[in-house]
Protein backbone atom coordinates (compact mmCIF):
# COMPACT_ATOMS: atom_id res chain seq x y z
CA UNK A 1 0.00 0.00 0.00
CA UNK A 2 2.84 2.36 0.89
CA UNK A 3 4.58 1.71 -2.43
CA UNK A 4 1.36 2.32 -4.39
CA UNK A 5 0.77 5.61 -2.58
CA UNK A 6 4.39 6.66 -3.06
CA UNK A 7 4.28 5.89 -6.79
CA UNK A 8 0.98 7.76 -7.20
CA UNK A 9 2.52 10.76 -5.43
CA UNK A 10 5.56 10.61 -7.72
CA UNK A 11 3.36 10.55 -10.82
CA UNK A 12 1.54 13.74 -9.85
CA UNK A 13 4.42 15.49 -8.12
CA UNK A 14 6.17 18.16 -10.20
CA UNK A 15 9.22 18.34 -7.99
CA UNK A 16 12.35 16.80 -9.48
CA UNK A 17 15.91 16.86 -8.26
CA UNK A 18 18.39 19.03 -10.14
CA UNK A 19 21.76 17.36 -10.65
CA UNK A 20 23.70 20.52 -11.47
CA UNK A 21 26.76 20.83 -9.25
CA UNK A 22 26.32 17.42 -7.60
CA UNK A 23 29.34 15.21 -6.93
CA UNK A 24 28.18 11.69 -7.80
CA UNK A 25 30.19 8.64 -6.81
CA UNK A 26 29.30 5.34 -8.52
CA UNK A 27 30.76 2.01 -7.41
CA UNK A 28 31.01 -0.77 -9.97
CA UNK A 29 31.13 1.79 -12.78
CA UNK A 30 33.27 -0.15 -15.29
CA UNK A 31 30.34 -1.93 -16.96
CA UNK A 32 26.65 -2.80 -16.78
CA UNK A 33 24.28 -0.63 -14.75
CA UNK A 34 27.10 1.41 -13.21
CA UNK A 35 28.41 2.50 -16.61
CA UNK A 36 24.94 3.24 -17.97
CA UNK A 37 23.97 5.33 -14.92
CA UNK A 38 27.20 7.32 -15.38
CA UNK A 39 26.34 7.94 -19.03
CA UNK A 40 22.78 9.03 -18.15
CA UNK A 41 24.09 11.49 -15.54
CA UNK A 42 26.98 12.79 -17.67
CA UNK A 43 25.06 15.56 -19.52
CA UNK A 44 23.22 16.75 -16.39
CA UNK A 45 25.94 18.96 -14.95
CA UNK A 46 27.41 16.55 -12.40
CA UNK A 47 30.96 15.75 -11.39
CA UNK A 48 31.41 11.99 -11.75
CA UNK A 49 33.59 9.87 -9.48
CA UNK A 50 34.03 6.32 -10.78
CA UNK A 51 35.13 3.40 -8.57
CA UNK A 52 35.96 -0.07 -9.86
CA UNK A 53 38.68 -2.73 -9.85
CA UNK A 54 38.46 -3.00 -13.66
CA UNK A 55 40.75 -0.13 -14.64
CA UNK A 56 40.35 -0.55 -18.39
CA UNK A 57 36.56 -0.72 -18.16
CA UNK A 58 36.50 2.29 -15.84
CA UNK A 59 38.63 4.34 -18.21
CA UNK A 60 36.26 3.44 -21.04
CA UNK A 61 33.30 4.58 -18.92
CA UNK A 62 35.13 7.85 -18.28
CA UNK A 63 35.79 8.34 -22.00
CA UNK A 64 32.15 7.65 -22.91
CA UNK A 65 30.88 9.92 -20.12
CA UNK A 66 33.02 12.79 -21.41
CA UNK A 67 31.69 12.16 -24.90
CA UNK A 68 28.18 12.42 -23.40
CA UNK A 69 28.93 15.84 -21.97
CA UNK A 70 30.44 15.24 -18.53
CA UNK A 71 32.60 18.20 -17.60
CA UNK A 72 34.60 16.45 -14.85
CA UNK A 73 35.22 12.74 -14.40
CA UNK A 74 37.54 11.27 -11.76
CA UNK A 75 38.56 7.62 -12.00
CA UNK A 76 39.77 5.58 -9.02
CA UNK A 77 40.87 1.97 -8.64
CA UNK A 78 38.95 0.71 -5.61
CA UNK A 79 38.40 -2.80 -4.34
CA UNK A 80 35.08 -2.36 -2.56
CA UNK A 81 35.49 -5.70 -0.77
CA UNK A 82 38.40 -4.19 1.17
CA UNK A 83 37.47 -1.87 4.05
CA UNK A 84 40.95 -0.33 4.04
CA UNK A 85 40.81 0.40 0.31
CA UNK A 86 37.32 1.94 0.56
CA UNK A 87 38.37 4.33 3.35
CA UNK A 88 41.68 5.16 1.63
CA UNK A 89 40.01 6.00 -1.68
CA UNK A 90 37.27 7.94 0.13
CA UNK A 91 39.95 10.16 1.71
CA UNK A 92 41.45 10.76 -1.73
CA UNK A 93 38.06 11.71 -3.16
CA UNK A 94 37.42 14.22 -0.35
CA UNK A 95 40.83 15.83 -0.88
CA UNK A 96 40.90 15.79 -4.68
CA UNK A 97 37.23 16.27 -5.61
CA UNK A 98 35.21 17.31 -2.55
CA UNK A 99 32.37 15.91 -0.47
CA UNK A 100 30.23 13.38 -2.32
CA UNK A 101 26.59 14.53 -2.46
CA UNK A 102 25.07 11.53 -4.28
CA UNK A 103 26.42 8.06 -3.45
CA UNK A 104 25.31 5.31 -5.83
CA UNK A 105 26.33 1.92 -4.44
CA UNK A 106 26.19 -0.44 -7.38
CA UNK A 107 29.12 -2.88 -7.07
CA UNK A 108 27.99 -6.45 -6.54
CA UNK A 109 28.71 -10.13 -7.06
CA UNK A 110 26.50 -13.16 -7.81
CA UNK A 111 28.04 -16.64 -7.44
CA UNK A 112 24.94 -18.70 -8.21
CA UNK A 113 25.71 -21.84 -6.19
CA UNK A 114 23.34 -23.92 -4.06
CA UNK A 115 23.61 -23.42 -0.30
CA UNK A 116 25.57 -26.63 0.41
CA UNK A 117 27.93 -25.91 -2.49
CA UNK A 118 28.86 -22.49 -1.15
CA UNK A 119 32.05 -22.39 0.87
CA UNK A 120 32.44 -20.15 3.89
CA UNK A 121 34.77 -18.05 1.77
CA UNK A 122 32.02 -17.66 -0.88
CA UNK A 123 29.58 -16.36 1.75
CA UNK A 124 32.17 -13.97 3.15
CA UNK A 125 33.09 -12.68 -0.31
CA UNK A 126 29.44 -12.10 -1.22
CA UNK A 127 28.77 -10.19 1.99
CA UNK A 128 31.95 -8.12 1.73
CA UNK A 129 31.05 -6.89 -1.75
CA UNK A 130 27.24 -6.80 -1.63
CA UNK A 131 26.72 -5.65 1.95
CA UNK A 132 29.80 -4.50 3.84
CA UNK A 133 31.07 -2.41 0.91
CA UNK A 134 27.91 -0.31 1.23
CA UNK A 135 28.34 -0.12 5.00
CA UNK A 136 31.84 1.29 4.53
CA UNK A 137 30.94 3.76 1.75
CA UNK A 138 27.98 5.08 3.74
CA UNK A 139 30.17 5.48 6.82
CA UNK A 140 32.76 7.30 4.70
CA UNK A 141 30.45 9.79 2.98
CA UNK A 142 27.27 10.09 5.06
CA UNK A 143 28.78 12.24 7.89
CA UNK A 144 29.48 15.10 5.45
CA UNK A 145 25.89 14.87 4.16
CA UNK A 146 24.57 14.96 7.74
CA UNK A 147 26.71 18.00 8.52
CA UNK A 148 25.05 20.05 5.78
CA UNK A 149 21.70 18.18 5.78
CA UNK A 150 21.98 17.52 2.05
CA UNK A 151 22.67 14.42 0.02
CA UNK A 152 21.30 11.25 -1.49
CA UNK A 153 22.12 7.59 -0.77
CA UNK A 154 21.26 5.22 -3.61
CA UNK A 155 21.57 1.51 -2.90
CA UNK A 156 21.36 -1.15 -5.59
CA UNK A 157 19.78 -4.07 -3.74
CA UNK A 158 17.73 -6.73 -5.56
CA UNK A 159 14.36 -8.36 -5.87
CA UNK A 160 16.21 -11.41 -4.50
CA UNK A 161 16.52 -9.55 -1.20
CA UNK A 162 12.73 -9.45 -1.01
CA UNK A 163 11.93 -12.90 -2.38
CA UNK A 164 14.78 -15.29 -1.51
CA UNK A 165 15.53 -17.22 -4.69
CA UNK A 166 16.88 -20.56 -5.88
CA UNK A 167 20.72 -20.81 -6.00
CA UNK A 168 20.94 -17.40 -4.36
CA UNK A 169 21.03 -18.01 -0.60
CA UNK A 170 24.18 -15.91 -0.07
CA UNK A 171 23.10 -13.25 -2.57
CA UNK A 172 19.53 -13.02 -1.22
CA UNK A 173 20.82 -12.84 2.36
CA UNK A 174 23.28 -10.03 1.55
CA UNK A 175 20.66 -8.01 -0.33
CA UNK A 176 18.03 -8.54 2.38
CA UNK A 177 20.52 -7.28 4.98
CA UNK A 178 21.21 -4.30 2.74
CA UNK A 179 17.52 -3.42 2.44
CA UNK A 180 17.16 -3.60 6.23
CA UNK A 181 20.20 -1.37 6.76
CA UNK A 182 18.99 1.28 4.30
CA UNK A 183 15.52 1.24 5.86
CA UNK A 184 17.12 1.84 9.28
CA UNK A 185 19.39 4.63 8.00
CA UNK A 186 16.38 6.33 6.41
CA UNK A 187 14.49 6.12 9.72
CA UNK A 188 17.44 7.55 11.66
CA UNK A 189 17.82 10.44 9.21
CA UNK A 190 14.12 11.27 9.28
CA UNK A 191 13.75 11.17 13.06
CA UNK A 192 17.03 13.02 13.42
CA UNK A 193 15.61 15.95 11.47
CA UNK A 194 17.87 15.36 8.46
CA UNK A 195 15.09 15.62 5.89
CA UNK A 196 17.49 16.99 3.29
CA UNK A 197 19.15 13.59 2.88
CA UNK A 198 17.23 11.19 0.66
CA UNK A 199 17.52 7.44 0.25
CA UNK A 200 16.59 5.30 -2.75
CA UNK A 201 16.62 1.50 -2.70
CA UNK A 202 16.77 -0.21 -6.09
CA UNK A 203 15.28 -3.73 -6.27
CA UNK A 204 15.40 -5.10 -9.82
CA UNK A 205 14.81 -8.67 -10.97
CA UNK A 206 17.62 -9.57 -13.39
CA UNK A 207 19.68 -7.22 -15.56
CA UNK A 208 21.56 -8.50 -18.62
CA UNK A 209 24.99 -7.60 -17.26
CA UNK A 210 28.14 -9.53 -16.34
CA UNK A 211 26.62 -10.21 -12.92
CA UNK A 212 23.90 -12.45 -14.34
CA UNK A 213 25.49 -13.45 -17.63
CA UNK A 214 23.64 -16.35 -19.22
CA UNK A 215 20.38 -15.98 -17.29
CA UNK A 216 17.26 -16.03 -19.45
CA UNK A 217 13.75 -15.62 -18.11
CA UNK A 218 11.32 -18.36 -19.08
CA UNK A 219 8.41 -15.94 -18.58
CA UNK A 220 9.65 -12.58 -19.92
CA UNK A 221 6.13 -11.15 -19.96
CA UNK A 222 6.03 -11.37 -16.14
CA UNK A 223 9.72 -11.25 -15.25
CA UNK A 224 11.70 -9.61 -18.04
CA UNK A 225 15.49 -9.45 -17.98
CA UNK A 226 16.11 -5.72 -18.36
CA UNK A 227 18.71 -4.12 -20.57
CA UNK A 228 21.25 -2.13 -18.47
CA UNK A 229 20.50 1.08 -20.36
CA UNK A 230 16.76 0.82 -19.67
CA UNK A 231 17.39 -0.07 -16.02
CA UNK A 232 19.73 2.92 -15.70
CA UNK A 233 17.11 5.29 -17.09
CA UNK A 234 14.61 4.01 -14.50
CA UNK A 235 17.19 4.43 -11.72
CA UNK A 236 18.11 7.99 -12.71
CA UNK A 237 14.42 8.87 -12.93
CA UNK A 238 13.85 7.41 -9.45
CA UNK A 239 16.70 9.55 -8.10
CA UNK A 240 15.24 12.63 -9.79
CA UNK A 241 11.86 11.98 -8.18
CA UNK A 242 13.53 11.06 -4.85
CA UNK A 243 11.65 7.77 -4.68
CA UNK A 244 12.31 5.65 -1.63
CA UNK A 245 11.91 2.34 -3.49
CA UNK A 246 12.27 1.35 -7.13
CA UNK A 247 11.07 -2.23 -7.57
CA UNK A 248 10.97 -3.65 -11.07
CA UNK A 249 9.21 -5.38 -12.77
CA UNK A 250 5.76 -4.92 -11.18
CA UNK A 251 5.40 -8.69 -10.59
CA UNK A 252 8.06 -8.42 -7.87
CA UNK A 253 5.64 -6.16 -5.95
CA UNK A 254 3.10 -8.99 -5.86
CA UNK A 255 5.56 -11.70 -4.83
CA UNK A 256 6.94 -9.28 -2.25
CA UNK A 257 3.67 -9.75 -0.37
CA UNK A 258 4.77 -13.31 0.47
CA UNK A 259 3.81 -12.88 4.11
CA UNK A 260 0.20 -13.15 2.91
CA UNK A 261 0.88 -15.97 0.42
CA UNK A 262 1.26 -19.62 1.51
CA UNK A 263 4.77 -20.95 0.96
CA UNK A 264 3.51 -23.75 -1.29
CA UNK A 265 1.90 -21.17 -3.54
CA UNK A 266 5.19 -19.27 -3.75
CA UNK A 267 7.05 -22.46 -4.68
CA UNK A 268 4.39 -23.26 -7.29
CA UNK A 269 4.85 -19.79 -8.80
CA UNK A 270 8.61 -20.36 -8.92
CA UNK A 271 7.95 -23.59 -10.81
CA UNK A 272 5.47 -21.88 -13.13
CA UNK A 273 7.95 -19.22 -14.17
CA UNK A 274 10.65 -21.94 -14.37
CA UNK A 275 13.07 -19.95 -12.27
CA UNK A 276 15.02 -22.99 -10.97
CA UNK A 277 15.49 -24.25 -14.55
CA UNK A 278 16.69 -20.83 -15.68
CA UNK A 279 19.18 -20.63 -12.81
CA UNK A 280 20.43 -24.17 -13.49
CA UNK A 281 20.99 -23.28 -17.13
CA UNK A 282 22.83 -20.08 -16.25
CA UNK A 283 24.86 -21.19 -13.23
CA UNK A 284 24.61 -25.00 -12.99
CA UNK A 285 27.37 -25.68 -15.52
CA UNK A 286 30.88 -26.05 -14.12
Amino acid sequence: VFLLIENAFCIFSRRKKSFIGEIVLITGSANGIGRQVALKLAPLGVTLVLWDIDDDGNKETSRLAQQNGASQVFVYHCDCSSREDVYEQADKVRKEVGDVTILINNAGILIGKKFCELTDEDFEKTFRINFFAQVWTCKAFLPAMVACNRGHLVSTASGAGILGLYRMSDYSASKSALIGMMEAINSELYHGGKHGIKTTIICPYFISSRLSKGFKSAKPCLFPVYDPEYAASRIVNAIKKEKFYLIMPPAVYILGLKIFIPRKVMLFLESYIKFPESMEEAFGQK
